[in-house]
């Protein structure tokens, strides 16, 4: 059975990091919306992971979308650029400065992953 969302947000946007801090505003004013306070900070820890990923990484341009999804059962945050590559996680150490985005995501998440 396929259930009906309770909730759809959707932020198209350049990944600019001028941007990131306005998307995970937005972010926040949703969860707390949608009495969801709790899931606040990982979900802007993840915004702001993917969003930093997409500026860094993404080609051929820095366009993406974020899109929040609530189910009855469920919150999805999402990304979506135009990149054809699949990020990989990296096994950077935990001082690492960088290449550390998609395992903190991981660590906050109940499930993730890339498609």
């Amino acid at each position: 059975m396929i259930s009906k969302p309770r909730g759809h947000c959707t932020v198209e946007l350049q990944a600019l990091p001028s941007r990131i801090g306005q998307v995970r505003r937005i972010v926040s004013a949703h969860l707390r919306y949608w009495r969801l306070d709790p899931l606040i900070d990982a979900a802007a820890l993840g915004v702001t992971e993917l969003l930093s990923n997409v500026h860094r990484h993404a080609q051929p341009d820095k366009n993406c979308t974020v899109e929040l999804l609530l189910q009855p059962d469920r919150l999805t945050v999402s990304v979506h650029d135009s990149d054809p590559r699949v990020p990989r996680v990296h096994a950077a150490g935990a001082s690492a400065t960088y290449g550390r985005g998609l395992s903190m995501i991981a660590s906050v998440s109940e499930s993730w992953g890339v498609r």
